[in-house]
């Protein structure tokens, strides 16, 4: 809801040449907050994970009017970024505590689409809201939906059987609690095909430019219309054919998506290479999360959900950050910024044709 609207905000508060951290430093305290939100769901519970996430939203969203300061935004975007480290890690580990394996798919594929619908939905409404009534009306409604978020939590039972109280020795993280190895594969898989996520989301203002597309967000559009379509139905298939054939024919979307970008000389090519994307997009998210979460132990099952998130989030960083430098502002590097996105998913393919499923993955 407040994403469209925080670079004119940061602008105002007199730090216009940082808008590029709006987004990075919310990413990396989510990635580094990762290995701490899996630990406690494993531990301390999948409820109060999922809370804190959404009080940290809370809080934050209260605090942006009050700042007067560049230094303040820039700490308060570090912190609010706890808010996607802790919510979804929680999240998927009580989803797939209280659904069964064989319906796995189909449920990851349920709450990407609510995620999409939110998303989707969030940036409209919040640029309405701000030019209707105010920024400081749209920072405060956005809290209001994170308490609401608190009080469905507040009504649901827990799922972990076995809880340990709160304390310091539970914060403490050990290597072993930084990555779930039986979660190795799809983890792979994540980082070579979320790479051309981050590159698209980066490059998809100036592309829409370059091609004619006078309404910059028509893209994202279609992108996210195109996921929607196609989450629930990549779950429920993946769950009836398996992880790793459904994945083939998705990351395969990818590698064609990304050739056609590459190659797209007019706004019809560019619109039918973002919607392929979304095709193979919103089917590869569910399936991933539904294949790591069949190879976590039940103990760690959160460990396991917050390394394949932490793979995400790397992926996306490095396709933004490596797609800006290979495209240097010059549209003429469409070409190899795009072949690079669909060399990376191709290699995930590879993988997964050869892959073999080793004894942990079918116990």
């Amino acid at each position: 809801m407040i994403i469209p609207e925080l670079p004119d905000y940061l602008t105002k508060l007199g730090g216009s040449n940082y808008k590029g951290l709006i987004i990075s430093l919310f990413t990396l305290t989510a990635l580094v907050s990762r290995p701490f939100s899996g630990k406690l769901a494993d531990k301390v519970g999948r409820i109060p994970v999922m809370m804190f996430g959404s009080i940290v939203c809370c809080i934050c969203s209260l605090i942006y009017p009050l700042l007067t300061a560049v230094a303040g935004f820039l700490w308060l975007r570090l912190v609010h970024g706890f808010s996607t480290g802790f919510t979804p890690t929680g999240q998927t580990a009580y989803i797939a505590d209280i659904i069964p394996s064989h319906r796995r798919g189909e449920a990851m594929g349920l709450i990407g689409t609510a995620a999409s619908v939110g998303t989707a939905g969030g940036p409209a409404l919040g640029g309405t809201v701000a030019n209707t009534f105010g920024l400081d009306f749209m920072f405060y409604l956005s809290s209001s939906f994170a308490v609401f978020s608190v009080l469905i939590l507040w009504g649901i039972s827990e799922t972990l059987t076995d809880k340990h109280r709160f304390g310091l020795s539970v914060m403490k993280v050990k290597w072993s609690d930084l990555f779930e190895p039986r979660v190795i594969a799809p983890c792979l898989v994540m980082v070579l095909s979320a790479y051309a996520y981050g590159t698209l989301f980066t490059l998809m203002p100036d592309l829409s430019e370059f091609m004619g597309v006078k309404n910059k967000g028509l893209l994202f559009t279609y992108l996210t219309l195109a996921s929607l379509t196609v989450r629930l139905l990549g779950g429920k298939a993946s769950d009836r054919w398996g992880r790793k054939p459904v994945l083939r024919v998705s990351v395969t979307l990818i590698v064609v998506s990304m050739l056609i970008l590459a190659f797209a000389e007019n706004k019809l090519t560019v619109i039918v290479g973002v919607v392929l994307y979304g095709f193979g997009q919103g089917t590869t998210s569910p399936t991933l999360l539904a294949w790591a979460t069949d190879l976590s132990h039940e103990q760690f099952r959160g460990r396991g959900i917050s390394s394949l998130y932490m793979f995400m989030e790397l992926g996306i960083g490095l396709g933004a950050s490596v797609s800006g430098l290979i495209y240097a502002n010059q549209p003429s590097n469409f070409f190899a910024t795009f072949i690079v996105c669909s060399t990376l998913a191709l290699v995930g393919f590879v993988f997964l044709l050869f892959h073999q499923s080793s004894r942990k993955e079918t116990t």
